[in-house]
């Protein structure tokens, strides 16, 4: 394998979406009510040809709220089609093919082998797909003994023992779906240990791990193990930061984690995944998955902080808030994707958790219109609503239950930013401004500069503003506005 083909670049190629409804666990843990994750996945590269280990979802506790399936840019079929390719034209080299150069590599080859070809499979196709993977692992053995030191070589026999630990049935003893991923991450550890560089296999590795925590439940072998992924999806994003699905996993790992930490540490870990699967928005606007994972873990947030009935600093986000701003990530999720049922499914549970007929409502610190360099004196404390068409300024409460977005029962002008005229919406920084939060929202006919009370109340309007602009962009705009309609 060339050097260049071996960290794929992740957004480059469009995803195929699978059934986001296959293996949805209907009970589960301690997190209620979690409206569902989309999980791990492998984003690796196999003979230039992405391939992806199908990852089996942890249960929740809301039989009404169902897990969903990530996806990946290309396919393990693909990839099995190329290795099948391969076998047709006599290009797989069995260790027959080679003199090996080391009999210790042939005795642990042999073993990894022989686990493999243990594999049965469930049905025709996994068991035509096994043969596949046989024949692949064959492949790498031949190089290895040819080639000890060849990181390639490991990094894709890890890959093939992750797909062969997903065609292992539940019921088998030997070999088990552990024993499998143990030796895939043995395997990782080689290719890593020869180039530390290879992000890919940090990130495969990291779901391995994952992988075996499941299995382990809530215990503390799967504490130890989650903490174990949470480092290697660290290692992973610090080798290719652009990577918003690391990021996803990365925050869907540490809320695996949150759960099973003593109380005292669940808090701190939560947040530290929200801020996860924000970085992954930030980097694509449009990750349905990590906008979904978002709602969950604010919604799970939310839960806990009421539950446990924590006493609040005044510049913590309230409980409402928070169910508030779960709702508005779950709705942008289903306004991207409308046909996931299980999307439709949370909406249904959260909807009413949002200021209909508006996405968002709150309060802003705006300068007298058209004069951004008033006094602080002359700024004032405004309300503002979000919905499908513009973010406006609210001057009263009755002005609220009377709007339609289009129009206003007050003669007095007011700060509108129509949603097709944005051009960006970030953070400001300037110390001219009023103290406070800075938001900066520049649109093809002026620049809108407002403040928000606290950096994470700016956190909220940035992404909503931003889902809103994409979902417009992407042509949804019509879903989103019969999900906040009344």
């Amino acid at each position: 394998m060339s050097s260049n083909s071996r960290q794929p670049e992740l957004q480059s190629k469009p995803a195929t979406e699978p059934d986001p409804d296959r293996n949805h666990p209907d009970s589960g843990n301690v997190q209620p009510p979690d409206v569902g994750q989309f999980e791990e996945t492998a984003a690796v590269e196999v003979q230039a040809v992405n391939a992806a280990p199908s990852n089996e979802g942890a249960e929740r506790d809301d039989p009404r709220l169902r897990k969903a399936e990530e996806t990946l840019d290309l396919t393990m079929k693909e990839f099995l089609n190329v290795l099948k390719n391969d076998i047709d034209t006599g290009e797989v080299h069995t260790p027959l093919d080679s003199e090996p150069n080391s009999e210790q590599q042939i005795g642990k080859n042999n073993v990894v082998i022989e686990l493999i070809n243990s594999v049965i499979g469930l049905d025709e196709e996994s068991r035509s797909r096994q043969r596949i993977l046989t024949f692949a692992a064959r492949r790498y053995a031949s190089a290895l003994e040819r080639n000890p030191e060849d990181y390639d070589a490991f990094y894709n026999w890890a890959l093939v023992l992750q797909e062969s630990a997903d065609n292992v049935s539940p019921e088998s003893r030997s070999p088990s779906k552990d024993d499998l991923l143990k030796e895939a991450c043995r395997m990782y550890d080689e290719a890593t240990r020869l180039c530390p560089t290879l992000n890919d296999a940090y990130y495969n590795w990291a779901i391995a791990i994952s992988d075996q925590a499941k299995i382990h439940g809530r215990t503390n072998e799967a504490e130890e193990l989650w903490k174990q992924a949470t480092k290697k999806y660290e290692k992973a994003v610090q080798l290719n930061w652009n990577n918003p699905q690391a990021l996803n996993n990365w925050g869907l790992a540490l809320q695996e984690l949150s759960m099973i930490v003593p109380a005292r540490e669940k808090q701190t870990i939560v947040k530290t995944a929200i801020s996860k699967f924000r970085a992954a928005i930030q980097l694509q606007f449009d990750f349905h998955r990590a906008i979904y994972n978002l709602g969950t873990v604010l919604y799970g947030l939310a839960e806990d902080i009421s539950r446990t009935k924590r006493n609040m600093n005044t510049k913590d986000v309230s409980p409402d808030e928070l169910y508030s701003q779960s709702a508005i990530y779950i709705a942008a999720a289903h306004s991207l994707k409308p046909n996931y049922s299980v999307y439709t499914n949370a909406l249904m549970l959260v909807r009413s958790m949002l200021p209909l007929p508006y996405l968002k409502v709150g309060y802003l610190t705006a300068p007298p219109l058209g004069n951004l360099v008033a006094p602080h004196s002359s700024w004032q404390r405004l309300q503002f609503v979000l919905n499908h068409e513009a973010l406006q300024e609210i001057d009263n409460i009755n002005q609220i239950s009377s709007t339609s977005g289009d129009s206003s029962t007050s003669t007095k002008p007011v700060i509108r930013v129509n949603i097709p005229d944005i051009v960006s919406v970030s953070a400001s920084s300037d110390l001219t401004l009023p103290p406070g939060a800075g938001l900066c929202i520049n649109t093809i006919e002026e620049t809108v500069l407002l403040i928000a009370e606290s950096w994470e109340h700016l956190e909220g309007w940035l992404d909503a503003i931003r889902l809103v602009y994409t979902i417009f962009t992407r042509g949804k705009t019509d879903v989103l506005a019969s999900t906040i309609s009344t």
